[in-house]
């Protein structure tokens, strides 16, 4: 599974990044398969230099903040007006149950049809997986205020032509504070792609949003997850700072993520 930062910025779009986007892709023996998690301010430019837009096969939602769904809106506007033609058909979107109704009000949309023509919307169940392709999605419930908010655990089986099969397994926190949801979505993953938008001793006084460097350090090590890259880190919080934070308290890899990188998992 190869997972590419399309953005990583926190909150809102920063100087050097797109709010919250992640292109993974993998094969499942016939095809290459290719999906977005989440699809924040500013991600659809740049989700162009990595793929043909009418090669998204779905579409995750971890929740409804604009950092994580607004682009939605433009690739509307793609689908319905390209001169061409969009010859995909419409692209699943899995996300809360308020989703279709959300997007088409920000867009100005009746609500009927909305955008239902191009995208093909279906909710999350909490710890129910879903399948595209060769990619198992799980949504954990977390700790953020909206009313829905999800980690999302990725297994992968990947078939090399040998006999050899093997699962990799991401988790992408979403939004949240410290709950039991994010470590169970972690337990053992490959690879921990978790935020840390705030900072020790900074921000300790705002409950139930989002994490600090220690704080996802202490889930990843808790969850025994093999790798942790740290995301959705707003330009006012110090990168550096939460990195160091996360080192103390987890003993495997971390990073922090940096639009335009790719990772093999």
């Amino acid at each position: 599974m190869k997972l590419t930062i399309v953005g990583c910025s926190g909150s809102f779009p920063g100087p050097s990044s797109p709010a919250s986007c992640y292109l993974l892709t993998a094969h499942d023996g016939v095809r290459p398969w290719r999906v977005l998690i989440d699809l924040g301010s500013g991600a659809l430019g740049a989700a162009q230099k990595y793929m043909d837009l009418e090669d998204i096969d779905a579409i995750f939602l971890s929740h409804l903040h604009p950092d994580h769904c607004m682009d939605l809106c433009g690739l509307h506007v793609a689908v319905r007006w390209s001169p061409d033609g969009w010859k995909s058909g419409r692209i699943p979107v899995w996300g809360p149950a308020e989703t279709a109704d959300r997007l088409a009000t920000a867009y100005g949309l009746e609500l009927d049809p909305g955008m239902h023509e191009e995208f093909d919307f279906r909710n999350w169940n909490e710890r129910e997986p879903v399948m595209v392709g060769p990619f198992k999605v799980t949504p954990y419930a977390v700790n953020h205020p909206v009313p829905e908010a999800y980690a999302l655990r990725v297994e992968v089986t990947e078939y090399d032509g040998t006999g050899v099969d093997r699962t990799a397994v991401l988790t992408y926190s979403g939004d949240t504070d410290s709950c039991q949801g994010l470590e169970d979505a972690a337990l053992n993953a490959d690879m921990f792609l978790c935020e840390a938008a705030f900072e020790e001793g900074r921000d300790d006084h705002i409950k139930d949003v989002h994490l600090t460097g220690k704080r996802a350090g202490e889930a990843a090590a808790r969850a025994t997850v093999k790798r942790m890259l740290l995301t959705h880190i707003p330009v006012w919080t110090d990168t550096n700072k939460v990195v160091t934070e996360a080192r103390e308290v987890y003993t495997g890899d971390v990073a922090a993520a940096v639009a335009g990188v790719h990772y093999t998992i």
